[in-house]
Parts: structure tokens; sequence; C-alpha cells
């Protein structure tokens, strides 16, 4: 069966939270160019949504976070096809990246090829003790690409050429040195370890965390002198709404209590 995806909604007094479940167990949760409009159609409805505070990246059953791309689909493909797939892959990472709120990712099981692209466009990646994780697309006859780009910024050149020109499979631990993922938790804490995150995301204020993801994204392109004058223009741009001054009153209201 194909995958499907699913979003849950979560109204909570400072904000929505959305979790949106890849699903298609029997088969690692790989998906297909179907599933790949599904993803990027629930990720612009979930960033539509002005109260959206966190969005939870998950995978249902318990062998995967997402296994890759369909591998029957890509045999069959073609010059043209091939760039079509690859492209519309590529959407579902720039929809996580251009998503207004943090997206984290909830790894378990295995995380593959372009399942680890998509984690790797994640804001936060936290995963589950027994967690797999690979680049095998040269196993295949391919390279692996697109937001692959992503991974020497993550993890470093030395990381990413192995993982990319072996395409072995690698552990949490090496995942958890070399930094791609933020967090290793015993699969049945993995829930309350992403609630604890989101739970601090929600005490920040809610503009100033999506002007917080925007400053970064510039920062990964920007040079240090760029990216220091965009951070003056985003810290003027916070003054532009009435957020920073009643939480800092705030705060020092609960100061004078104590």
């Amino acid at each position: 069966m194909p995958a499907t995806i699913a979003t849950i909604t979560e109204t909570r007094p400072a904000g929505t939270i959305a979790r949106i479940t890849i699903d298609n167990p029997g088969k690692l949760n790989v998906i297909d160019t179907p599933a790949m409009h599904a993803l990027v159609s629930a990720l612009h409805t979930a960033s539509a949504d002005p109260a959206l505070r966190a969005v939870i990246l998950a995978g249902a059953g318990e062998k995967a976070f997402i296994g890759g791309v369909d591998i029957t689909e890509m045999s069959a493909l073609t010059p043209i096809t091939a760039r079509a797939l690859i492209q519309n892959l590529h959407l579902v990472s720039v929809a996580i990246r251009a998503c207004p709120a943090p997206v984290i990712a909830r790894m378990h099981g295995y995380t593959l090829g372009g399942g680890l692209e998509i984690a790797a466009s994640c804001d936060m990646r936290i995963a589950a003790e027994g967690a797999k994780f690979g680049m095998p697309e040269t196993r295949i006859g391919i390279p692996s690409v697109i937001e692959a780009a992503l991974l020497p910024q993550l993890i470093g050149w030395g990381p990413t050429r192995r993982i990319l020109l072996t395409g072995e499979i690698f552990g949490t631990a090496e995942a958890l040195r070399w930094g791609l993922v933020e967090e290793i938790v015993p699969l049945t804490a993995l829930d309350a370890a992403i609630e604890t995150i989101t739970a601090n995301i929600l005490a920040c204020g809610p503009r100033a965390i999506r002007l917080q993801k925007r400053l970064m994204q510039d920062w990964e392109t920007l040079s240090p002198a760029g990216a220091i004058q965009a951070g003056v223009e985003c810290f003027v741009e916070s003054w532009r709404s009435p957020e920073p001054a009643e939480m800092m009153a705030a705060f020092l209201a609960s100061k004078k209590k104590t």
C-alpha cells in the first residue's frame, strides 16, 4: 500500500501543535510521489495557521521514521521523470524549511535516503535508542542529492563524505557524536522528550520564534558581516509588535514577586 499522510492538530492555550505522520509502516514508511504531494499539502496547511507554534513530523509504527523513496517507483524512472521525482522530494524539504514554526523530527527505527534529507531539513531531530541512519543511494546506483547538501553544515565534511561515499548504515552513537541528532532517548521516552522541547518553544514569544527561525536560515547563506547586519534588522523588526514589551513587563513583574 502507498504511504498516507495524517495530521492531528492540538490546540493549547499558547497556540497550535501539528503532528504530521507518514503512514506506511509495512514498507518502512517509504514515500512515493503522491505521498510527497500530500506531505507538502499537509505542511502548507499547518503553516497557514497563524496560531501554529510547532510541527512534529513522525513515522507510523515502530520500524521507521522514513525509509526513503519507494524504489519500485524509482526503478522505472527516465531522465525526464527522474527530474520530476527529485524536484517533488525537494519540495517537501522546502515546505519544512518555509514553515514559520519549528519542525521537530521524531526519529525511530530507520531513517534512510530521502528520509534523512527530510530530517536534515527539520529544525530539530530527536531519536530513539537503536535508531539507524544512512544515505544508501550510491549502493543502488544513484548519488545522494538535494537536501543532502545540508549535511556538511550539520555534521561537517568528514562525516558527510563517509556517509555519502560508502552508503553505510550508522547508529545513534555516530549520529549524536556528529551532531545529526540533538538527543537520544529510549523509545518509550521519545514522546516525552519531544513534549519537553515543545513546551519550551511554547514558553517563548511566538513572533520571536518565527523571526528567529527566519534569521537562522538567512545566516546559512550570508557572510559573517551580512549575518550580523541581518540580526540587527531582525531585532528592530521584533519591536514592531507589542510582544517584547509585554513579555519583558511580565518578566519584571514576576521578579518583583520573588
